[in-house]
């Protein structure tokens, strides 16, 4: 996400070996973190690299990026759609079929290969849910909003034992060695806590870990995953964090069938509501997780309360918490990362609406000394600051500014078109203010003459900055103002 923000989308090399290898090393002996963060962070770092060797912009080689790292998540999990979302919700910050189509591509194919090792299957099975009722729906909003404060305290309990490790009076390189000494006890202690631990999950969701188990693994998970984190060890957020979503869902639905048996609330719904549901919380990437939760379950009863589980979750998150437990970290180090995604309003406006109409002209025969002695004068249109050049026959030639016209080195005697020094840029009249503002930006002008939308020279209207402030001055008005 740093490197899409402030790096133009550009990893190094280096990284596509080293983050496999340092997550091998740190997971294999024992780490208590996912393989899907360091397999997304180096399906990123091939197709960022590619898109360095290659001549395309920034936003393609931003795109490719995103399409290796949604790539890699479906290598994982075997979740195209949810690898699609990933990429929308925290790589690409948009959505458009440029960006989306190469996505789609990577995760379909990423899909295909991985259905020829490991077949056609659902990663987390459970047994069969039941179709929910209405007292079981109304159960998951309280169900969702408890798991968005724990994903609330978990991030922030995050970043207190990074903090921690910073005011440490030694060496960063002696954090991971510490992280693993925690490790090691917590697996010592509870040996689940220790590897991917997929199997944890599934354990979790089919109702195979009940009573103080579920407690004692989400805790312990917790505490390792968070030390081991935070110590700079390489591995990823989303399988421990779902162990604990899944521990503490199927805890609260145990807890809710005996104390609210009416409720008719399944611990299986409810462990696959937490498994989602606090990462949703956490990371806000909320279509994402509900979708992963379908393709790694295979449950279609469970959407409907995971849509409101998960909503429940986002909503506590986002009232609680500014941030993210993914952006956390590099708004610390001053970057700004989207929090919303909106229409642009002046892809949807018109310069008909907004130009200046009737545009004050000098024809090209027209004297210097006329035009300055007009300018100099009361006369209605010349406070203007840039004015259309036209030829006898009415066709455009160009625009001069007042800063063009009392130039020292200009010969008073000079025709106004004689001044005129490079080709005129020009807008048509039915075409969006964001085209007139990449072509202003382009050309380095504050003001374009706007032609008729028939595809003639006939020039019907002047845009300017001031008017393309007006315009977002509008949308800020219809955004924030109250009416009837």
């Amino acid at each position: 996400m740093e490197q899409i923000l402030t790096n133009r989308s550009r990893i190094p090399l280096r990284v596509l070996f080293l983050k496999p290898l340092s997550a091998a090393i740190s997971i294999g002996t024992g780490g208590p973190f996912g393989a899907e963060g360091p397999i997304i962070a180096t399906g990123g770092a091939l197709f960022s690299v590619v898109g360095q060797w290659v001549h395309i912009t920034t936003g393609e080689r931003k795109t490719l990026l995103a399409a290796g790292a949604a790539a890699g998540m479906t290598a994982v999990f075997g979740t195209p759609l949810a690898a699609v979302m990933l990429a929308i919700e925290l790589l690409l910050f948009e959505f458009r079929p440029a960006s989306m189509l190469p996505v789609l591509a990577a995760c379909a194919t990423a899909a295909a290969i991985r259905t020829l090792f490991v077949g056609f299957a659902p990663l987390f099975p459970m047994a069969p849910l039941a179709w929910p009722h209405g007292p079981t729906l109304l159960a998951c909003v309280p169900l969702g909003a408890v798991l968005g404060l724990v994903a609330v305290l978990v991030t922030r309990a995050v970043y207190a034992v990074e903090d921690a490790f910073e005011r440490l009076p030694i060496h960063w390189m002696w954090w991971p060695a510490l992280g693993a000494v925690a490790v090691g006890l917590i697996g010592w202690w509870q040996p689940r806590t220790l590897w991917v631990g997929y199997a944890n999950i599934t354990d979790a969701l089919s109702g195979a870990l009940v009573g103080p188990a579920l407690g004692l693994l989400g805790l312990a998970k917790l505490v390792s995953w968070t030390i081991a984190l935070d110590s700079g060890t390489s591995g990823g957020t989303l399988a421990p964090l779902m162990i604990v979503g899944a521990c503490l869902g199927a805890a609260l639905g145990h807890a809710t069938a005996v104390v609210f048996p009416q409720l008719g609330l399944d611990p299986n719904l409810a462990a696959l509501i937490g498994m989602s549901a606090i990462f949703a919380g956490a990371s806000r990437a909320l279509f994402m997780l509900v979708v992963f939760a379908l393709e790694t379950t295979w449950q279609l009863p469970g959407l409907l309360p995971l849509l409101i589980g998960c909503s429940s979750a986002f909503l506590v998150s986002s009232l609680l918490m500014r941030q993210t437990i993914m952006t956390e970290k590099i708004i610390r180090r001053g970057v700004q990362v989207p929090d919303a995604y909106r229409a642009d309003p002046l892809e949807l406006a018109r310069v008909l609406n907004y130009a200046s109409c009737a545009p004050v002209v000098l024809p090209a025969t027209q004297r210097v000394d006329e035009v300055r002695a007009w300018l100099d004068s009361d006369a209605a249109g010349s406070n203007h600051l840039g004015f259309p050049v036209l030829a006898a026959g009415g066709e455009l030639l160009g625009v001069l500014t007042r800063k063009d016209l009392f130039k020292a080195e200009v010969d008073s005697a000079q025709s106004a078109g004689s001044l005129l020094q490079r080709p005129h840029v020009v807008v048509r009249e039915d075409a969006t203010l964001t085209e007139a503002i990449h072509k202003l930006a382009a050309h380095d002008i504050s003001r374009l003459p706007v032609t008729s939308e028939d595809g003639s020279s006939r020039v019907v209207g002047m845009l300017s900055r001031s008017d393309l402030l007006a315009a977002w001055r509008e949308h800020m008005l219809d955004q924030h103002q109250r009416g009837c």
